[in-house]
């Protein structure tokens, strides 16, 4: 995306992988809930785990040891000019489909033609921005693009899963199926048990076994998923060693938890591993298309109420730190830095938008003593409710027009978040907020969220290191109303907008870290979310058997390089 790819022509493998690791054996992960479809391209339905993974490929393949740089996989070759106006690939000429047929410029063609026009929300807004898309050779094609400026394009085409022309059609395409569909990938599915699991083999005649960005990685023989409903049988399954890998994310379970036998023994291995990508934003997000939240007095009021060093201490052992940036753990967080000359020339004209001391780089979210009073916290949201026009009348707050009372519905998907959004009801109720917690199943759960049908949810959006499209797709006013995009606050702000197309647009890395900053002043201005905590490293638990590389890529470990011990 800016500079020089790492590898020079030529590379054999990725440094973080091992091209001596050991072929064979079976591996089972666990997932929490259910699926319903093997179609994971559109908005219909709960597509099974693994399915983008090891069945569909795109042109090209992601190094996960650099912030965003692609190398050749059914494309063997790119041509794009300085401006980045146009994109060319040239096809490999090994590349087919795991039912033998080669993969030509017509699949690539189609391929963009029906996710642009049928697939996820995602995939029409970025592949609308290809003016013309034409064959220029035997195995060339090429990708003209508008004038939007948006520089990231010839990398988003390059990620574009290639789909098996003479398998589907525009209409079968936009349908949920229970069918095992048809890849170039490295697996199959072998075994499909709707809702319960699903199983890949390794596909012995995988056309892509030998090139580059493929050696050492897709190790398993087979590879089958296991659904739970519930956290806790998820976590048995993998102390009884039915799930072979726990990726861990709850500080108790991790702090308490891993006291068995086989832990003890040295049979499961827990490990804290390095991850340099930002943490992300994980928070409880306002749905600000409810008029109960529209009001960023109100926001604010609620952000001041969630005591985060209380929290921290006693549900989580004091393993957080807290979220202060959309994009924490990295170069790319404004926390702590004062806006430079191009962030502020980026956002002069949306200065009346923006938070002076999160310009300046002294903002900070409320701390506490972490005694659970948090007294100052409660009389600064009053103050702000009282301007929003509620009171506090015999222990409820009241609105003073409508004589309403100050109540919503916190939207829960599993008993760990419902742990925390208690405690969090629990201080709403202290200045009259009811706050009622509902939890239900991953189906419906996942419905409401697609149509924004709540009025605050437990989220995580996932950042890398070259944030791009998708944060058109989470945060733009253009994707605010349209259901099934990640834009699940509501966020409507021309200069959040501005900030995205200048991400965009940058020609270099230093540009293009301080629009990301000037789009994260931008967010953290708006008060869309009540920022929550991340974890400073990765926590994984594993089975001895299961061994990794030594080398760690900047995105964290990369379970497709790990092999099995035989």
């Amino acid at each position: 995306m800016h500079g020089s790819p790492r590898e020079p022509a030529g590379f054999t493998h990725f440094p973080y992988a091992n091209p001596e690791a050991p072929k064979g054996g079976r591996v089972t992960f666990g997932v929490q809930g259910s699926y319903d479809s093997l179609n994971p391209l559109i908005v219909k339905g709960a597509p099974a785990d693994g399915l983008r993974d090891y069945l569909y490929e795109s042109l090209l393949a992601r190094a996960l040891d650099e912030p965003f740089t692609l190398y050749g996989l059914i494309a063997e070759s790119v041509e794009t000019p300085p401006e980045r106006s146009f994109v060319e690939f040239t096809l490999h000429p090994d590349a087919k489909f795991s039912d033998g047929t080669p993969i030509t410029v017509k699949d690539v063609i189609f391929s963009h033609a029906v996710l642009r026009d049928h697939g996820r929300p995602n995939h029409r807004s970025y592949y609308k921005k290809v003016a013309k898309v034409e064959q220029t050779g035997e195995r060339k094609v090429r990708f003209t693009f508008d004038q939007s400026g948006d520089r990231e394009m010839p990398l988003i085409i390059g990620l574009m899963p290639v789909l098996p022309s003479h398998l589907l059609t525009a209409e079968s395409f936009d349908k949920t199926t229970l069918k095992p569909p048809i890849g170039s990938g490295p697996y199959l599915i072998d075994k499909v048990d709707p809702g319960k699991s699903i199983t890949y083999r390794r596909d012995p005649n995988y056309w892509g076994r030998d090139l580059p960005v493929n050696r050492g990685l897709y190790n398993f023989d087979e590879i089958r998923y296991d659904y739970y409903r519930d956290a806790g049988a998820l976590f048995e399954a993998f102390k009884s060693g039915l799930i072979r890998l726990r990726n861990e994310d709850d500080p108790t379970r991790w702090t308490e938890g891993y006291n068995f036998p086989a832990l003890k023994d040295g049979r499961v291995v827990k490990e804290a591993l390095p991850i340099e990508t930002p943490a992300g934003m994980a928070a409880l997000v306002f749905n600000t298309r409810r008029p109960l939240f529209a009001d960023p007095r109100v926001r604010q009021a609620l952000i001041r109420l969630f005591d985060f060093e209380w929290i921290n201490r006693n549900l989580y052992h004091g393993q957080y730190a807290r979220t202060e940036s959309y994009f924490a753990r990295s170069e790319l967080s404004s926390h702590g830095h004062p806006a430079d000359a191009t962030e502020r020339k980026l956002l002069a004209p949306y200065a009346d938008q923006l938070k002076p001391e999160i310009m300046d780089g002294t903002f900070a979210f409320p701390t506490t003593d972490g005694s659970g009073e948090n007294r100052e916290g409660r009389i600064e949201a009053l103050k702000l409710l009282e301007e929003a026009g509620w009171r506090l009348k015999d222990g409820k707050l009241i609105n003073d027009k409508t004589g309403e009372p100050f109540e919503f519905e916190i939207l829960a998907a599993t008993r760990a978040q419902e742990r925390l959004l208690l405690t969090y009801a629990r201080a709403l109720k202290e200045v009259g907020i009811d706050a009622r917690i509902r939890q239900v199943d991953s189906a419906q759960y996942q419905r409401r969220k697609i149509t924004y049908d709540f009025d605050m949810i437990q989220y995580v959006w996932p950042s890398s290191l070259s944030p791009g499209n998708e944060q058109n797709f989470r945060w733009g006013s253009s994707e605010a109303d349209i259901e099934g995009t990640f834009n699940f606050a509501g966020v409507r702000s021309e200069a959040v907008d501005a900030m995205i197309e200048a991400l965009l647009k940058a020609e270099s890395r230093e540009d293009f870290v301080s629009a990301v900053r000037a789009l994260d002043r931008a967010l953290l201005s708006g008060d869309y979310v009540i920022p929550l905590f991340y974890l400073p490293r990765q926590w994984v638990a594993h089975w001895s058997d299961l061994k990794r590389p030594e080398e760690t890529p900047l995105y964290g470990y990369q379970i497709d390089t790990w092999w099995l011990q035989l």
